[in-house]
């Protein structure tokens, strides 16, 4: 069975206590990718913590603190249809107000894609996940990919892209992580999370140093599978296809389920799917 992480929990409380019905949250779980027996067992769990009056989700430590208004994410003034990224013009598909969702096309051209895989396939590994309760690093049953880091400005398409977005989202390119590329074969996924540092874990300090808070995703796909694959939004029932070349972006003001970020990666059902993720902080990221 599939394990069941606080990350869910606490989204599965807080889907109820905002009046969702417990058939739609098994509808969303199951879009995202959860098995059956999981969702159940998932759903179960936190019915009888309510029942039996224990909280399903432990109290936060500390307040998320303030929503932060200065923030990454495209000049939309005027609605747009396309955006000049300086060497590339964007095209805007779709955009969602809360959370702060826009999907981009003709964000990386063809020849880039294929670079960057040929670049990133000897170096791949067992994707990680940031281990919050040390800073470190860990592995995780949540995520079943491969994938590596470029260092920020490694080579002249890293560069190249990684200038364009600082342009697209106006945002400091030092405010950037490097470059994460992923690869996913059949059956694999990346189930529900989220992207910042949960605040209550003993290892966000730690990991706030080398650049403070995650506030901005961006997922540019650089290879499209035959079936599945997509970047699933729960909260709002949102699926965004992976079409080479396409991304998409999206930001959280502060950590905080109230940001309605939780995003998945569905299971790719055939083919491959490979991936570029840019994480952006609060300040440089060293």
């Amino acid at each position: 069975m599939q394990p069941i992480s606080p990350e869910l929990r606490e989204w599965i409380v807080a889907q109820l206590a905002a009046g969702h019905s417990v058939a739609a949250l098994r509808a969303s779980m199951h879009a995202a990718g959860w098995r059956d027996d999981a969702t159940d067992a998932a759903l179960a769990e936190v019915e009888r913590a309510a029942l039996g009056g224990a909280p399903a989700v432990a109290a936060p430590a500390e307040p998320a603190g303030p929503a932060r208004t200065e923030m990454p994410g495209p000049d939309l003034e005027g609605a747009p249809l396309y955006i000049d990224a300086g060497d590339r013009r964007v095209q805007v598909l779709q955009t969602v107000q809360h959370p702060r969702v826009v999907v981009f096309g003709n964000l990386l051209g063809g020849e880039e894609c294929e670079a960057l895989i040929a670049a990133a396939r000897a170096r791949l590994a067992r994707s990680l996940t940031v281990e919050t309760k040390t800073g470190g690093e860990t592995l995780n049953v949540d995520r079943t990919s491969e994938g590596m880091f470029f260092e920020r400005g490694e080579n002249e398409t890293v560069q190249r892209i990684e200038t364009r977005i600082a342009r697209l989202l106006n945002w400091p390119l030092e405010f950037g992580e490097g470059l994460q590329i992923l690869r996913y074969v059949p059956g694999a996924q990346y189930r529900p999370h989220y992207d910042y540092f949960d605040p209550r874990e003993p290892g966000t300090p730690t990991i706030l140093r080398r650049g403070g808070q995650r506030v901005g995703t961006l997922v540019m796909y650089l290879q499209e599978p035959e079936q599945g694959g997509a970047t699933t939004f729960p909260d709002i029932g949102l699926e965004v296809a992976p079409v080479r070349g396409t991304g998409v972006f999206f930001s959280y003001d502060r950590p905080d389920p109230a940001t309605r970020t939780l995003h998945g990666g569905a299971p790719v059902l055939a083919g491959e799917k490979w991936v570029a993720t840019k994480w952006l902080r609060e300040r440089e990221f060293r």
